[in-house]
């Protein structure tokens, strides 16, 4: 979705700010997003790594929905290397040698699904920078509108 072919079969990644020029079988520095002869696929689509209700008060909201549930979603990867990451056992994994291995498989109906069964009211992209697996929380995010949840990104709120 937000990548360029360039120079033959290298591709330029416009996901997040780093603007990864990646070459053929290179990945960003997020880890999860491969060049395979010019086109950009990512890895962390359908492949959470760690799911959670949460209460709301564990976000960094102030009064948003109090004393509701969120459905909580990460990926592997991250466009980030924080020393004071305190979820670095999965941001920060390699995907360069099985990339398809890492967490499981979970689609966006089947998050969505499992947010109303537990009674949450909102869904938030969590536990890893969400910027980096953005197709994934969009389809997510849009099936959820239907389902009238709130979809939150770290401190952001998006009504969509």
């Amino acid at each position: 979705m937000l990548y360029e072919p360039v120079d033959g079969k290298k591709v330029n990644c416009f996901l997040c700010h780093h603007r990864c020029r990646i070459a053929d079988a290179g990945f960003g520095i997020c880890n999860v997003r491969e060049n395979r002869e010019g086109v950009l696929y990512t890895h962390a689509y359908g492949r959470a790594i760690a799911v959670h209700i949460d209460p709301i008060e564990k976000k960094p909201l102030y009064h948003f929905l109090p004393g509701t549930s969120s459905f909580s979603i990460g990926t592997a990867g991250c466009n980030f290397q924080c020393g004071f990451c305190q979820n670095w056992q999965i941001s920060q994994i390699t995907k360069k040698e099985e990339p398809d291995s890492i967490g499981y498989e979970l689609t966006p109906e089947e998050i969505v699904d499992m947010a109303q069964e537990g009674q949450c009211r909102s869904i938030s992209y969590t536990y890893t920078e969400p910027t980096i697996f953005f197709e994934y929380a969009y389809d997510t995010a849009r099936l959820a509108r239907e389902g009238h949840f709130q979809c939150l990104c770290h401190q952001r709120v998006y009504d969509l």
